[in-house]
């Protein structure tokens, strides 16, 4: 491994495999299949729910009602943390109409995000971050597996919608893919030039 080194910070490179995995568009492939899988897996249930009137419509609310009263039966029995049982009493469940909203469209756009490869990165957050309030809340089901395949597309971000809107929207953002010729490299390897590997 070489490290780059300027007399104050030292930049470690990645070992191969890592590299290759989140920083080489060859592995784009794997991260399409695990988006394809995460996305549609996210838009299916958004889309049960933003057709449901009991999350979004007349009587918005309903089932979310429900779910987080399941909530706390749970953790009268210490199934769920009591932090977050205080949380959805005092938070969520007085505005249960607004994070039915929430829940339900948040669902649909990250499936939505991540099937197009549009900030795969963020939208992959977002999922993780639902995953994690599911679990907590007590609902197992596929939850570890989906928060699991979320981490590994955000640590792999710069590539995981390299087949997807991120490709042409990621570079106009000045974020990766930008192929540089260290002969004409326009000022954008300026950062380097005081910088020397050292073993």
């Amino acid at each position: 491994m070489k490290r780059i080194f300027n007399g104050k910070e030292v930049l470690m490179d990645d070992n191969p495999i890592a590299s290759w995995l989140f920083s080489n568009s060859a592995s784009a492939p794997i991260w399409l299949i695990f988006r394809i899988y995460l996305g549609v897996t996210w838009l299916r249930a958004g889309i049960s729910k933003v057709t449901n009137e009991m999350w979004v419509g007349a009587e918005s609310g309903t089932a979310l009602t429900g779910f987080i009263s399941a909530t706390l039966e749970k953790a009268s029995i210490d199934e769920v943390p009591s932090w977050y049982a205080l949380f959805s009493e005092k938070v969520v469940l007085p505005n249960a109409t607004f994070f039915s909203f929430i829940v339900a469209w948040g669902e649909v756009f990250v499936g939505v995000g991540l099937i197009i490869g549009m900030l795969t990165g963020i939208a992959a957050f977002f999922g993780a971050f639902m995953n994690i309030s599911f679990l907590l809340a007590g609902a197992v089901s596929i939850n570890p597996f989906m928060f699991i395949v979320s981490i590994l597309l955000i640590l792999g971000w710069k590539v995981a919608g390299h087949y997807g809107v991120d490709q042409y929207l990621l570079p106009k953002l000045g974020t990766p893919w930008a192929l540089i010729n260290p002969s004409n490299d326009d000022g954008r390897l300026d950062s380097l030039k005081y910088f020397h590997y050292v073993d």
